[in-house]
């Protein structure tokens, strides 16, 4: 998965989105000015590649990379205060919400938003109010929530950063984030959410953190097949899409070069990598990883839109209406 550098794509990008390895582009703040420009950057997109996954970060708060044109989304962490701790009203607010993120995404024929949020609002610098609570049983009943709105809306979730980003003070987007607590710690808090949708099989989609935890593995979890193979696929028996999280974040460097962190990522058990914001970096791990001569299904395949679902949403004009209406009750972060 790919990034563009403005808001028009270059006949160089668009010849780069023609290689077999590419599936995705997830789109920036950088790749917008207004929704018309939005829409034009997308058809010219789906022009060379109209197979290919189109994803952008959406999750609300102080994370929406598009604003003007677009309802304000809140940060995920200020539902339930607001709602007055009512979580019969914050469940009602989440999954209202999670439809309109989503339905605002697909009427510019953007497929997916990588959200919602697993984490726990602990220690993280990062994570904070993107997180839907400190407790492992408020961020299943409120994530769920959200879940069905993007569902009802024809949107797939994909559930972010496995096993749990919150209790680790450092950004991985900026330094090298290492949370030295037990195996067991873990699975009685920061994995519970992404363990129970995934049983609910809410989550079609899973993003590892790039995080390291020491006393259980010495990669960071995103590089790490004990993580992806072992844990998230054998253990908690998810079948859907593992994306890297960003290669180009300082968390990664820790593996090597773009290269090395590709082959990384992808031994460990991803299914599709980003590569962000280093169009050198892309062009290296796309000229010069050797690719596997037979390729699984696309990752992208398993995550577009529900087409008849979208349709129908998109002529509720009332509903669209009532949840801009509920998003107006909270503050603009």
């Amino acid at each position: 998965m790919l990034d563009l550098l403005s808001t028009q794509a270059s006949e160089e990008e668009l010849s780069q989105l023609q290689h077999p390895m590419v599936g995705g582009v997830i789109l920036f703040s950088r790749n917008y000015s207004n929704r018309t420009q939005l829409i034009a950057l997308i058809k010219q997109v789906r022009s060379v590649r109209p197979d290919i996954l189109i994803a952008v970060d959406h999750e609300g708060g102080r994370v929406q990379r598009f604003r003007d044109g677009f309802t304000a989304i809140p940060a995920m962490g200020d539902i339930l205060p607001i709602a007055g701790k009512d979580m019969v009203l914050a469940k009602s607010w989440a999954v209202e919400l999670g439809y309109l993120m989503a339905i605002e995404l697909l009427a510019c024929d953007i497929d997916l938003s990588f959200a919602p949020v697993l984490d726990l609002n602990g220690i993280s610098k990062v994570i904070g109010k993107r997180a839907f609570g400190s407790e492992p049983d408020v961020v299943i009943e409120l994530a769920g929530s959200f879940i069905d709105g993007m569902e009802q809306a024809g949107m797939a979730a994909v559930g972010k950063h496995f096993p749990g980003h919150g209790s680790v003070e450092a950004d991985s987007h900026f330094d090298q984030a290492v949370d030295n607590r037990t195996r067991q710690q873990i699975v009685e808090s920061d994995m519970r959410p992404f363990k129970q949708l995934i049983d609910q099989e809410k989550l079609h989609g899973v993003m590892p953190a790039h995080v390291i935890y020491p006393n259980i593995d010495p990669n960071p979890a995103g590089f790490s097949g004990y993580w992806l193979k072992q844990v998230l696929r054998n253990e908690l028996a998810f079948k859907g899409v593992i994306f890297s999280d960003d290669l180009g974040m300082e968390g990664a460097g820790v593996v090597g070069g773009y290269k090395a962190r590709a082959q990384a990522a992808l031994d460990a058990g991803c299914n599709m990598i980003l590569l962000c914001n280093d169009a050198a970096g892309a062009t290296e791990v796309l000229n010069e990883l050797v690719w596997p001569e037979t390729l699984p299904e696309r990752p992208a395949s398993l995550l577009k839109p529900r087409l008849d679902v979208v349709t129908k949403a998109l002529e509720d004009d009332a509903r669209w209406t009532r949840a801009k209406e509920i998003a107006g009750k909270f503050p603009i972060n």
